[in-house]
C-alpha cells in the first residue's frame, strides 16, 4: 500500500483586513528592463535617473497625455538599463528563486511586455550570452551535480506527486527505457535545434560557459532529481509540447487544468521528463520551442501567438540512517518548482494588421492579459480595503494554473521589458501602469515544512568515509573488513550555517522569529545527540562487559587447547618414525623399477632391429619386381613398334591396290568416251579387261540404255534405279552441287537433314539410311557417293545404322578429251548430252 501524501500546511487567508499584520507576506517584486534602440533615428521617451526609477516622456503625437502631465514617473524593484547584461539580470532577478527552489520554496517568474520587447531574449538569450532559464538550470544541477539519485528512483505518480521505487523496479524501467526503444526523453535529444524566438532574438544552442558555472548551498544527506514541462496556453487552452503521441498525430490535443489532493493546480496527463544534465533540459526545451505557434505581424517577423511556461520540477527526499539509500516513503518526499513564464506580447490590431485567425489568436492573448490584470487588481483591493471579493481565476487558463503562487504558494516575480522608442509610448505606458498596479499586491511568504526523521546529519559523508576504509582494509589483506559494522550515527552536526535572510521591509521581528526558530532546531538537535550519545555509552558498556566474559571463556578454551596439543606432539612422533621407514622401502622399490624398466628397453632396442630386418627384405622383393615390370615394358613396346610396322605395311599395300583398281576405273572411262581406242593400248590383258558396263544417256525427256557392242540407245521408260515402301533418312552434311541429270537416287519417302544430333532423328519412323557426300577425282570430275544402310535399334533405346551398300555417281563430258580417228563422227550425236556413268559395288 502506498503511503498517503503529506498535505502543507494551511495558508493564511489573502484577503486579510487592513492594519494587520503583514510581516509574513511579501510584495510582488517587479523589474524593468529597457532594450537597446534598434535604430539611431528613433526617438527614445524614457529616461533611467536612478536604480529603481525611470521617466517617461509622452511623445509629441501623444496628445491623450500632453494635457494630463509632461512626464510619467514609475518605481520598480530594479530597472536594468540597456546596457545591462544577461549574468546581472540572472543574478538579481533568478538566483534567489533557484535558491528557495533548492530550499523546497516555489517560485514564479514573468516576462511582460509588448510585442517585439525582448521577453524571449532575456528568458532564453542566445548561444554567445545565455538568458534566465538556462542559467537557472546550470546553477541548479551544478548545486545537486553529487547527490543525483539514479534514474527512476522518483516516478510521477500522474495526479502531481511522486512516488519513491525500489532499485529493483527502478532497474527495470531503466531496462525498458534502453531496450524495447527510444523513450520520450531520448527522442527528445535527437531533435535538432531550430532558431525559433517570438521577439527576433535568436535562441541558444547550448547552456553558456562553464567557467560561469556557480552554485548554491545544499543539504548533503538529501537526493534530488530533476523533472522538466513544458506548455503553452493558445486561445485558452492548455497544449504539451513534450507529447509524442502529438507529434505522430501531428494534432495537439488540449490538457485539462485540474487540482490535486494539496489543493495545488496541475496541468493533468502532461508529460514530465526525468533529465539529469542542464543540455539534457535545454534540448528538451528546444524540441518544445519547435512546436510552439508564433506567426508574422507587422511589429515582429516571429510573433509569439501563445503563452509559453516552462517549469522545474525539484523533488527530494532524505537518506536512510546509514546515507546509502533513499527512504521509500512518500510522504518524507518533498517537491517544489519554478515556473518560468513566456507572456505573449500585448499588442493593438490596428497597429499588427492582424486578421482572420491571427486576430482572433490576438483577441485571446489581450483577453489572458486583461484576465491576469483584473485578478491582481482584486487581489490588491481585497488586501488594501478588507474586502473579500472573488478572484475570477477560471476566467482564464493562465490565472487559473498559476492560481496557487498568488495564494501563497511561492515567491512571485516579473521583468517588465519595454522598447523605449516613441513610437511604443502608447503600448508601453500601458505595461507600466499594470506593472505599478502588480508591485501593490502582497503574496504570503510560504515556509514548506520538511519532515525531520531525527537523523543525524553528515550520514551520505560518513558513509563515503566508511566504504573508503573498507577498501582499505581489503586492499590491505583483510577479507573480513566486508563484516565490519559501524555506526554512522557517530557522526555529529548540528546542521548547516545560519540561513541568508533578505531583508525586504523596514521591520526585523520576523528575522528575529527565524532565528529564534533556527536557535530552538539547533537546540532540539543538541538535546537528541546528547541522549544518542548517553544511550551508546551505555550500549558501549554493555559490550565491553560481553568482551569481558568472552575473554574468560576463551581463557579456559585456551589451557584445554594446550594440553590437546601436547598430546598431538606425541603422536606426531610416532608418525614420523614410521615415515623414515616408509621412505626405506620406497628406495628400494624405485630400484627394482629401475632395473625393470632397463629391461624393456633392451627389450624394445631388439623389437626395432627386428622391424628393420623385415623392412628390409620388403624393399628387395621390391626392387625384383620393379625390374622385373621394366623389362616386360621394354618387351611390350618392342612387340607394339613390330605390329606397327605390319600394319603400316599391309596399309601401303591395300592403297596400292586401289591405286591400280582407280586406274583401272579411269581406263575404262577413257574406253567409253573414246570407242577407238583398242584394248591392247590400255595395257590390260584380256582377262583385265572390263565386262560390259551399262550406262545412262540423259535426254531432255526420257532415259535410255546404250550397249556397248552395237552402241546404239535402247529405251526403257520403265526402269527405276530404286524403288522401296521404307522411309529414308537423307543426311546431306553439305551443300551439294546439282548435276542437272535424271539419274538421281530415287526416295519417295524421305526425311533430309544435315546433321545428325539426337538418336531420335533416325529412329523417329525411319528404316534406311542414306549419307551422300560429293569430290572431286583425280581428274577433277565432280563425283556423288552415296552410302546406304539399315537402321536397326539396339538394346539401350537407340539405334545403329549398318552400312550395306554403296553408290558412286560420276558425271563427265564427252569434250573434256581430245578424239581422233573413224569414230568422231558417229560421236558427234551425243556431243550435245552428257553422260554418267554408275558403278555399283556389291553388298556387304
Amino acid at each position: 500500500m502506498k503511503p498517503a501524501r503529506s498535505k502543507t500546511p494551511a495558508r493564511k487567508p489573502i484577503g486579510q483586513p487592513k492594519g494587520s499584520n503583514m510581516m509574513s507576506k511579501d510584495p510582488v517584486q517587479v523589474y524593468c528592463r529597457l532594450r537597446p534602440m534598434q535604430s539611431s533615428t528613433d526617438v527614445s521617451c524614457m529616461k533611467v535617473t536612478s536604480d529603481t526609477t525611470v521617466v517617461i516622456t509622452p511623445p509629441e503625437s501623444a496628445t491623450n497625455f500632453r494635457a494630463v502631465t509632461k512626464e510619467i514617473q514609475k518605481t520598480f524593484s530594479h530597472v536594468f538599463t540597456s546596457d545591462v547584461t544577461q549574468k546581472e539580470i540572472f543574478k538579481t532577478v533568478a538566483l534567489p528563486l533557484v535558491q528557495n527552489l533548492i530550499q523546497g520554496k516555489n517560485g514564479l517568474l514573468f516576462t511582460y511586455g509588448v510585442t517585439g520587447s525582448g521577453k524571449t531574449y532575456t528568458m532564453t538569450g542566445e548561444s554567445q550570452d545565455v538568458g534566465i532559464m538556462p542559467r537557472c538550470l546550470d546553477v541548479l544541477f551544478n548545486t545537486i551535480a553529487n547527490y543525483q539519485t539514479k534514474k527512476f528512483v522518483f516516478k510521477p505518480d500522474k495526479l502531481n506527486g511522486f512516488d519513491v521505487q525500489g532499485e529493483a523496479d527502478a532497474m527495470l524501467d531503466r531496462q525498458h527505457e534502453l531496450y524495447p526503444g527510444l523513450s520520450v526523453q531520448k527522442i527528445g535529444r535527437l531533435g535538432k535545434h531550430r532558431k525559433v524566438d517570438s521577439d527576433g532574438d535568436s535562441n541558444p544552442m547550448v547552456p553558456h560557459n562553464r567557467n560561469e558555472s556557480q552554485s548554491v548551498a545544499v543539504e548533503s544527506d538529501n537526493a534530488y532529481a530533476v523533472f522538466v514541462t513544458y506548455v503553452e496556453i493558445y486561445n485558452n487552452n492548455v497544449y504539451d509540447l513534450l507529447d509524442e503521441d502529438d507529434i505522430r498525430t501531428k494534432t495537439l490535443q488540449s490538457k485539462i487544468v485540474r487540482e490535486d489532493g494539496n489543493k495545488n493546480m496541475y496541468v493533468h496527463a502532461v508529460t514530465e521528463v526525468e533529465v539529469k544534465s542542464a543540455e539534457e533540459a535545454f534540448e528538451l526545451f528546444q524540441r518544445g520551442q519547435r512546436k510552439r505557434r508564433v506567426a508574422h505581424t507587422a511589429l515582429n517577423a516571429e510573433s509569439s501567438r501563445s503563452h509559453s511556461v516552462f517549469t522545474i520540477r525539484l523533488v527530494q527526499a532524505p537518506l536512510d540512517c546509514e546515507g546509502e539509500h533513499v527512504i521509500q516513503d512518500k510522504r518524507v518526499v518533498c517537491i517544489s518548482q519554478l515556473s518560468l513564464v513566456d507572456l505573449a506580447g500585448s499588442e493593438r490590431t490596428n497597429r499588427t494588421k492582424n486578421t482572420g485567425q491571427h486576430l482572433r489568436e490576438a483577441g485571446n492573448i489581450n483577453n489572458s492579459l486583461m484576465t491576469l490584470r483584473s485578478c491582481l487588481e482584486i487581489l490588491r483591493d481585497n488586501q488594501n480595503q478588507g474586502t473579500n471579493k472573488m478572484v475570477p481565476y477560471r476566467d482564464s487558463k493562465l490565472t487559473h494554473l498559476f492560481k496557487n503562487y498568488f495564494d501563497g504558494e511561492g515567491q512571485v516575480r516579473m521583468i517588465v521589458c519595454v522598447n523605449p522608442r516613441a513610437d511604443d509610448y502608447d503600448e508601453t505606458i500601458q505595461v507600466m501602469k499594470f506593472a505599478e498596479m502588480t508591485q501593490d499586491v502582497q503574496v504570503a511568504r510560504s515556509n514548506p515544512v520538511k519532515l525531520d526523521l531525527g537523523f543525524t546529519p553528515g550520514r551520505r559523508q560518513a558513509n563515503k568515509i566508511c566504504k573508503e576504509a573498507r577498501s582499505k582494509l581489503e586492499r590491505g589483506g583483510q577479507p573480513e573488513a566486508t563484516d565490519l559494522i559501524i555506526d554512522l550515527g557517530l557522526v555529529y552536526s548540528l546542521g548547516g550555517p545560519f540561513p541568508q535572510l533578505e531583508t525586504v521591509t523596514s521591520g526585523n521581528d520576523y528575522i528575529i522569529q527565524s532565528l529564534i526558530q533556527f536557535l530552538e532546531k539547533r537546540i532540539n538537535k543538541r538535546n537528541i545527540l546528547r541522549a544518542d550519545l548517553q544511550k551508546k555509552q551505555e550500549d558501549f558498556r554493555r559490550i565491553l562487559m560481553g568482551i569481558e566474559q568472552e575473554n574468560l571463556k576463551l581463557q579456559i578454551d585456551v589451557a584445554s587447547s594446550k594440553a590437546v596439543n601436547t598430546q598431538k606432539q606425541k603422536t606426531i612422533s610416532a608418525l614420523e618414525g614410521y615415515l623414515c621407514g616408509t621412505k626405506e622401502r620406497i628406495c628400494k622399490l624405485e630400484s627394482k623399477l629401475n632395473s625393470a624398466n632397463e629391461t624393456v628397453r633392451s627389450l624394445q632396442q631388439e623389437v626395432k632391429d627386428r622391424d628393420l630386418a623385415l623392412n628390409q627384405r620388403l624393399i628387395d622383393r621390391q626392387r625384383v619386381k620393379q625390374k622385373y615390370n621394366t623389362k616386360i615394358q621394354v618387351e611390350t613396346d618392342k612387340m607394339n613398334k613390330e605390329l606397327e610396322i605390319k600394319l603400316r605395311q599391309q596399309r601401303e599395300h591395300l592403297q596400292n591396290q586401289m591405286k591400280e583398281k582407280e586406274d583401272k576405273l579411269r581406263l575404262v572411262k577413257e574406253i567409253l568416251v573414246n570407242d577407238n581406242i583398242h584394248p591392247a593400248m590400255t595395257g590390260l590383258s584380256s582377262k583385265e579387261q572390263v565386262p560390259e558396263l551399262t550406262t545412262r544417256v540423259v535426254s531432255p525427256d526420257r532415259s535410255v540404255r546404250i550397249s556397248r557392242k552395237d552402241k546404239i540407245p535402247i529405251s526403257n521408260p520403265r526402269y527405276r534405279r530404286s524403288q522401296s515402301a521404307d522411309r529414308w533418312i537423307d543426311h546431306r552434311p553439305q551443300t551439294l552441287v546439282p548435276i542437272g541429270t535424271v539419274l538421281q537416287p530415287l526416295m519417295q519417302k524421305r526425311r533430309s537433314i544435315k546433321q545428325l544430333t539426337s538418336p531420335k532423328e533416325i529412329t523417329d519412323g525411319a528404316s534406311r539410311y542414306c549419307l551422300i557426300a560429293q569430290e572431286h577425282d583425280t581428274d577433277g570430275e565432280l563425283e556423288t557417293k552415296l552410302y546406304k544402310g539399315d537402321i536397326l535399334p539396339t538394346s539401350g533405346g537407340g539405334a545403329q545404322v549398318v552400312f550395306n551398300d554403296m553408290e558412286c555417281l560420276k558425271q563427265s563430258s564427252p569434250k573434256a578429251r581430245k578424239r581422233t580417228g573413224p569414230r568422231e563422227e558417229g560421236m558427234d550425236q551425243v556431243d550435245s548430252v552428257s553422260t554418267l556413268t554408275e558403278t555399283k559395288r556389291p553388298r556387304n
